[in-house]
C-alpha cells in the first residue's frame, strides 16, 4: 500500500490538486499538446502545459474548454506548469449566440489585465456569477457593467462614482460631468484639461454606483465610460472581441 506522499514534498514539487478553474484560453503547442491559461481560483491567471492534450485517447482531450467549471491539478514551479488532471464539474449552462461572444469578452479581458500567479478568490466568483447571469440574462449590457467594475476594482483601479474628483461633494444627479482616467467626475464647466474624457450624467454615475442599468441613458453612457477607462488600462490597445460585438451589430 503506498503512503500518501507528506504536504511538504508537494509543495516543495510544486504540485497542486483539484483546484477550482476555468479555461480562459488554449492553443496548440508542439505536435499534440496544448498551452492553457488557466484561472484559478486560489493562484489567479497560471500558464499550463497540457502535454499530449490532442491525441485521441488523451484523457485531457475534450475536457479544455472555456466557460466549463473545472477541476485542475499540475506540477512544477516555472512560469509554464504542467497539467497533470482536469476534472469537468458541471453545473454551467451553455453560452448561446451573443452570450457567447460576451464571454469570451470577460476572458479577454482577464488575460489582457490580470498579471499571471496574482490570486483574486472574489475576482473568480465574480467571473463565475457572470457566466451564470449570461446564460441567464436576454440582454448582457448589466452583465458586462457589472463584471467590467468589479474587475477594475479588484485590480485597484475602483471608479470613483459617487463623489466629484476634485472637491470630494457628492454628485448631483442633475450635472453633467466629464469623467477622466486617473482622477474621476468633474463638472463639466471645471473640466480644463486635454486629457480625454466622456461626458455623462450625474445620474448616470449614481446608477453605476446602485448597479442599476434600467435607463436606456445609463445603459449607453456607462458603455462610453467603462470603454474609456478600460482603453486607458489597456494603454490604447483594442480589444479584439469588443470589434467582434461591434461587426455583429452591424450585419
Amino acid at each position: 500500500m503506498n503512503k500518501p506522499e507528506p504536504q511538504a514534498a508537494r509543495i516543495a514539487a510544486g504540485r497542486h490538486d483539484a483546484e477550482p478553474a476555468f479555461v480562459l484560453h488554449a492553443y496548440p503547442f508542439r505536435e499534440t499538446s496544448l498551452i492553457v491559461e488557466g484561472f484559478i481560483r486560489n493562484f489567479g491567471r497560471v500558464g499550463l502545459v497540457a502535454k499530449g492534450a490532442r491525441r485521441p485517447k488523451s484523457s485531457l482531450r475534450g475536457l479544455l474548454l472555456a466557460f466549463q467549471p473545472l477541476l485542475l491539478s499540475w506540477t512544477g514551479k516555472a512560469e509554464l506548469r504542467t497539467l497533470t488532471r482536469a476534472e469537468w464539474q458541471g453545473g454551467q449552462p451553455p453560452l448561446p449566440g451573443l452570450a457567447l461572444i460576451c464571454g469570451f469578452y470577460l476572458n479577454e479581458l482577464l488575460l489582457r489585465l490580470l498579471p499571471r500567479d496574482d490570486p483574486h478568490e472574489r475576482l473568480f466568483d465574480y467571473y463565475q456569477q457572470a457566466l451564470l447571469a449570461l446564460a441567464q440574462e436576454p440582454e448582457p449590457a448589466a452583465v458586462l457593467r457589472r463584471f467590467e467594475l468589479r474587475l477594475l476594482m479588484e485590480l485597484g483601479y475602483a471608479l470613483l462614482l459617487e463623489r466629484e474628483a476634485d472637491s470630494g461633494a457628492p454628485v448631483r444627479v442633475g450635472q453633467t460631468y466629464a469623467y477622466v482616467p486617473e482622477r474621476g467626475p468633474v463638472p463639466l464647466a471645471d473640466t480644463g484639461t486635454a486629457e480625454t474624457t466622456v461626458e455623462l450624467r450625474g445620474k448616470t454615475l449614481l446608477d453605476m454606483a446602485r448597479d442599476d442599468y434600467s435607463d436606456p441613458v445609463t445603459q449607453a453612457q456607462s458603455k462610453a465610460l467603462m470603454r474609456l477607462v478600460i482603453n486607458h488600462h489597456l494603454g490604447g490597445g483594442a480589444l479584439h472581441t469588443r470589434q467582434l460585438l461591434r461587426d455583429l451589430k452591424q450585419l
